[in-house]
């Protein structure tokens, strides 16, 4: 572990040394790996997928898996797919040896332009080709290939739910018939918008209907992350009262990237012994930084909607968001249009739904939006 760096990670993934428990997901998602069972991981944004992938990957590759990350989240078509794909396995695999040597002849016989990024120095693939059919022959050839190559292959797709929204609409059912003809390759399809996930694999007139083990990821238990930050801040020399970490978990809602900057925040601070006091400043300051974007929201939602939104915030969890007393008690007008705005911040994304068997609840997504909006209205 390197002790120059901040524990408290807030992109990316570092090593085991910076990961939060998952322990049991991480078992199931192993088990589920080495015995052929494709996996769908859905949950909130920044709840840790990615995270927990990487972790999965740093065992997996330890036991000669060769596993790979593609993430899909701003590809808006099937060429944007397949440049994505092609570009995760060149950087998999050293281009001088062995796989790497034999997927860049592959690659030069579909004529891609490689270009380098001028500032990161980094590669990037294009395929222009004439007729759009090429491109489902390319994305064929990129899968027969990996599976080809005598080796086991964990293939992770990331923001798996973009597919649906592509102007080719047969992107679903191609994808699942290559996949069917696979034999050394697994995958994990990863997602954020639970909605469209649970349509594409679990509806029975879709492609992927019933192909995978649906697996959710809630937050970390509390206990676990209280000792992770406590045990951090110690490795550090350093110490944090249980007042301190309670009230973070609080604030944040144990919710993983919100966390994970306030602990940022508070390390970053430097101060040797941290009470609540130092925490509460921080969470302010941060509120306070975010003040200017947070106010632009308000000009792309209707009225209704951002009265709605302010509603949610200030109860923090909502159960009946039609109820008489609810609108009332917020001024926001009739049940159907308070219905129509729940769609409308359901589908920008600034409320999800969280159902159990008894209900469902809404909540802010951004847990700082929340927090804001509770303080300033």
């Amino acid at each position: 572990m390197d002790m120059n760096i901040n524990p408290f990670l807030t992109i990316g993934y570092e090593s085991k040394s910076y990961f939060c428990d998952r322990e049991d997901e991480l078992e199931i998602l192993n088990k589920y790996m080495k015995n052929g069972i494709n996996t769908t991981l859905i949950s909130a944004r920044r709840l840790g997928k990615s995270a927990l992938i990487y972790r999965l990957f740093e065992d997996l590759e330890d036991e000669n898996y060769a596993c790979i990350y593609v993430d899909v989240y701003a590809c808006t078509r099937l060429k944007d797919f397949t440049e994505t794909l092609a570009l995760s396995i060149f950087n998999k695999f050293p281009q001088k040896r062995g796989i790497g040597r034999r997927f860049l002849d592959f690659l030069k016989n579909l004529r891609p332009v490689i270009t380098y990024e001028a500032l990161s120095g980094l590669p990037e693939i294009h395929f222009d080709f004439a007729q759009p059919k090429e491109y489902e022959h390319t994305l064929i050839g990129l899968f027969q290939f990996l599976d080809n190559q005598q080796i086991r292959v964990i293939l992770a797709i990331d923001e798996f739910q973009q597919i649906a929204e592509y102007p080719e609409k047969n992107i679903e059912a191609l994808l699942r018939t290559i996949i069917q003809t696979l034999k050394n390759t697994q995958f994990i399809f990863s997602g954020s918008r639970k909605h469209l996930m649970l349509e594409m694999f679990n509806t029975a007139s879709r492609p992927f209907f019933s192909s995978t083990q649906i697996m959710g990821l809630a937050e970390i238990p509390e206990d676990k992350y209280k000792a992770f930050i406590r045990e951090k801040f110690a490795e550090r020399n350093r110490s944090i009262d249980d007042e301190a970490i309670d009230f973070i978990l609080s604030w944040t809602l144990a919710h993983t990237y919100y966390t994970q900057v306030i602990c940022n925040g508070v390390f970053a601070g430097g101060k040797k012994n941290i009470t609540v006091e130092t925490v509460k400043r921080l969470c302010d300051e941060q509120l306070s930084q975010q003040q200017g974007t947070y106010m632009q929201y308000r000009s792309l939602l209707s009225p209704i909607q951002w009265q709605l939104l302010v509603a949610i915030a200030k109860e923090g969890l909502v159960t009946e968001p039609q109820a008489k007393d609810f609108l009332h008690k917020y001024k926001i007008g009739a049940a159907s249009s308070a219905q129509k705005a729940l769609i409308a911040l359901m589908d920008k994304e600034m409320i999800f739904s969280i159902e159990s068997t008894e209900k469902t609840a809404y909540r802010v997504y951004n847990v700082f939006l929340m927090r804001w909006l509770d303080r300033t209205f």
